[in-house]
């Protein structure tokens, strides 16, 4: 029974949540191209269709999938440490877990920001030829 509920918060951690948060979908309509959400501040106003928009979504869908393994990784490191009751072994492989977890999650962030600035160079460029 355990595993059945786990299986499906997982489930719901992995497709509906970030679907709910990607729902701010404005910043890509040819109709508003100066729109700023409160979410979406800094990332680089595209039209549709565009090649570069393109690319920018699948990262964005890509790395938001990464983060929420990492917030995995780093729930099941704490889980591990706090059902270790003592044993040193397991809580030094529960912090090993933690540790990647959190390193993961640095780097998911890193990329998301190196991609944002590359994204926005490219559109810069792209209005420059133009």
């Amino acid at each position: 029974m355990k595993k059945k509920l786990f299986i499906i918060l997982l489930l719901l951690v992995i497709f509906v949540i970030p679907l709910k948060m990607m729902a701010d979908d404005v910043i890509l309509d040819p109709q508003k191209p100066n729109y700023e959400g409160e979410l979406t501040k800094g990332t680089p106003v595209l039209e549709k269709g565009d090649l570069v928009a393109i690319i920018f979504r699948l990262i964005q869908y890509l790395l938001a999938f990464l983060g929420v393994v990492a917030i995995m990784v780093i729930l099941y490191g704490g889980y591990t440490w706090m059902t270790a009751a003592g044993n040193d072994e397991k809580v030094g492989k529960a912090k090993k877990i933690l540790i990647a977890g959190v390193i993961g999650m640095v780097i998911i962030l890193l990329a998301y920001a190196i991609a944002g600035f590359v994204i926005a160079r490219l559109q810069d460029f792209s209005a420059v030829k133009q």
